[in-house]
């Protein structure tokens, strides 16, 4: 574990000079365990009662604002027990004639005038709460703000997914109901927990070598790196599955393969981290910024298209600074393989008849066999996909998926903007051997030209980059007027400017 502080370094002089703030995060990137120590340091400093609490439980609650406020107060009274506070410090039980809408109020002024030192309450996954009941709380903590100074908590934290702007739309998106633009404007400032740099994971990794005596070469730990960009569950989740998963316990070295196959597992085992994610991908904010992702084409760029940025940022679904990006490589095969997991699923064909007798994949067989299920009802497939202007997408990198699956990899590139995705197909065979594929994915849209000599281009770059020779190139015809399917589904060959050979499917 690292320690925790350094990764929110304001937060302590925050606390002391009795400022309210926001702390923000996504999942399991650590926010708990920070504010937990931060508490635990600043009540042992002897000068402030600090105190860590989950508002998660009040989630039940709805919009019954009161069971909120007491689900609240319930958590309050539990962590302070679970600290063992002296009687002194600890929190009253609400008044019998406090009303809901109040309670919160009431009970915080009134442990505030009998502590005997200023308090300082961390409020942990506040955006359980939604609705009213969000409402209600923030707004008796808004009031009780200008009391602090003698008979309010004087400093206060909210902790969560969301940075405070993000309130207005679990408090279900009307700023006038609360009388402001913003629900806690009393915020002085708003941090994030950051990911790992590449230090920190080496510096991890490190503690349980120290401890175990095994090793994790230096090409492992970029690959945990690359792999996770710093994630914290990622980093953790990587190395678990090596040791405890996996089975390679110490002495054994921990290699770059070893995370490779964990990396693996881990998309393919969706465990819950990575399954709470895909459960977002149908929301309409997250696929007003993903779908032109991975369809390579520019966002609706509205005057909500920042919030809806910043909301799916907050999620961790995307990189921090711009441009837009999938947040790491397991979010972006996760993302494509969730989305393509139903026609995954249809896909009848055996992966065991594309290997030819040394191994390797038969990429020709593979691309005949995919124009066949493409013109039986591919198109249709991609035509009710949930993100449809990425569908024809969806659907070859489902079947291509369903035939790589357990003997080999696929890798992913996509982003805004690009008008192509490229996907590397790593099959390793033989005595140590590996075979590699280059393939490039297009789409014809409606008044577009012809895209296959820019196409032609882009596999030359990619190809270059890879250090292959020949490549695939799949252009889907998405244009009204394409000619019928069976018409225009064929294979030919082609050759880059580069002079690469390039085996072309109209699709």
């Amino acid at each position: 574990m690292l320690p925790a502080e350094p990764r929110l370094p304001e937060a302590r002089g925050l606390v002391e000079e009795g400022r309210y703030f926001i702390v923000h995060a996504p999942r399991q990137t650590g926010k708990t365990t920070t504010l937990s120590a931060l508490a635990r340091d600043l009540t042992a400093g002897g000068d402030r009662v600090a105190l860590r609490f989950s508002c998660e439980r009040a989630e039940s609650a709805g919009d019954d604002y009161g069971a909120a406020e007491l689900q609240v107060l319930s958590a309050i009274r539990r962590a302070a027990r679970e600290q063992r506070f002296p009687l002194e410090w600890m929190p009253p039980d609400p008044p019998h004639d406090a009303t809901p809408g109040s309670q919160i109020f009431e009970v915080l002024q009134d442990w505030a005038m009998k502590s005997p030192l200023p308090l300082a309450l961390f409020f942990d996954e506040i955006d359980a709460l939604h609705g009213q009941s969000l409402i209600s709380v923030l707004c008796q903590l808004r009031d009780g703000f200008s009391y602090k100074s003698h008979a309010f908590p004087s400093s206060v934290v909210l902790c969560g997914l969301r940075d405070v702007r993000d309130y207005k739309a679990a408090s279900d998106g009307d700023p006038s109901r609360l009388g402001t633009a913003s629900p806690f404007n009393v915020a002085v400032k708003s941090l994030r927990i950051e990911d790992f740099s590449f230090d920190d994971v080496a510096s991890l990794y490190n503690q349980h070598t120290e401890e175990t005596g095994q090793q994790f070469t230096l090409e492992a730990v970029e690959r945990a790196f690359t792999y996770s960009q710093g994630q914290p569950w990622l980093v953790n989740a990587l190395a678990f599955e090596v040791i405890a998963e996996m089975g390679v316990v110490p002495p054994a070295t921990i290699t770059a393969g070893h995370i490779d196959a964990a990396k693996e597992r881990l998309i393919l085992g969706r465990r819950s981290h990575l399954d709470s994610l895909a459960s977002k991908l149908n929301e309409p904010r997250v696929r007003k910024v993903i779908e032109p992702l991975i369809a390579g084409t520019f966002p609706d760029v509205d005057a909500v298209y920042d919030d809806d940025v910043s909301y799916v940022r907050d999620l961790g679904l995307v990189a921090q600074n711009p441009p837009v990006r999938v947040a790491n490589p397991i979010y972006r095969e996760v993302i494509v393989r969730v989305l393509g997991k139903g026609i995954e699923e249809v896909v009848t064909a055996s992966p065991r008849q594309f290997l030819l007798p040394d191994g390797q994949l038969n990429l020709r067989m593979l691309l005949e066999q995919f124009a066949a299920f493409w013109i039986e009802g591919g198109e249709t497939l991609a035509d009710g996909a949930s993100y449809r202007e990425s569908g024809a997408q969806l659907v070859f990198m489902a079947y291509l998926q369903r035939i790589v699956n357990g003997g080999g990899y696929v890798s992913r590139e996509y982003g805004v903007g690009r008008g192509r995705i490229d996907l590397q197909v790593r099959k390793p065979y033989g005595d140590h051997q590996e075979q590699r594929e280059g393939i490039e994915l297009k789409v014809w849209r409606k008044n577009r030209p012809d895209p296959l000599p820019e196409g032609l281009r882009q596999i030359d770059e990619y190809l270059a980059r890879l250090g292959l020779d020949t490549g695939t190139l799949i252009i889907f015809d998405r244009r009204p007027e394409a000619a019928p399917i069976y018409e225009r589904t064929q294979l030919s060959q082609e050759h880059t400017p580069n002079g690469r050979e390039v085996t072309v499917l109209r699709a």
